[in-house]
């Protein structure tokens, strides 16, 4: 036998078996890639069906716009929220936040304690001090204006009391 290609690429001296086993080992590792390959197709054919689920082009599109006008609708609805959220805390900073009471007796003479001295305050601490005095001659109502948690003008002692129980000092 006269193998003139081989002589050809200068492989003329060369055994043929090592040629054929390099020529089976291919073989081998082509077909293992061809068995990955089919394996990663069929998961991959499972998932398409799984995802078109009997549907053809144009529902599918319908689907995915539909999906697309609920995602600016719930931008929209997010949007809103946020500046409905904002909104109520602008009034609710505003809003008195924080009480504190203190009832006493102011005579020792009437018993059950009916005086009592109410701070009311905003998120800043401002707002006001009642105080209610009760008496047997009858009752007397005060207002004080607290701003920042500070009174112009003197505190008596139940009133400071009710001041630091609203702004969690006690």
């Amino acid at each position: 036998m006269n193998y003139n290609l081989l002589n050809d690429i200068g492989l003329g001296g060369m055994d043929l078996s090592y040629l054929f086993i390099g020529a089976f080992a291919a073989i081998i590792l082509l077909l293992i890639i061809l068995i990955v390959l089919a394996v990663k197709l069929g998961k991959l054919s499972k998932k398409y069906k799984m995802f078109m689920g009997g549907k053809n082009a144009k529902s599918l599109e319908k689907d995915i716009m539909g999906l697309y006008e609920d995602n600016k609708l719930i931008k929209v609805s997010m949007d809103k929220n946020r500046k409905d959220i904002e909104s109520l805390y602008k009034k609710f900073e505003g809003a008195f936040q924080k009480i504190g009471i203190v009832k006493y007796d102011a005579y020792n003479q009437m018993g059950g304690m009916l005086s009592f001295s109410l701070a009311l305050l905003d998120e800043n601490d401002n707002g006001f001090v009642l105080n209610s005095v009760h008496s047997a001659d009858g009752c007397y109502n005060y207002t004080k204006e607290i701003k920042e948690g500070l009174c112009d003008i003197s505190l008596g002692d139940e009133e400071k009391r009710a001041l630091d129980i609203a702004m969690d000092l006690h």
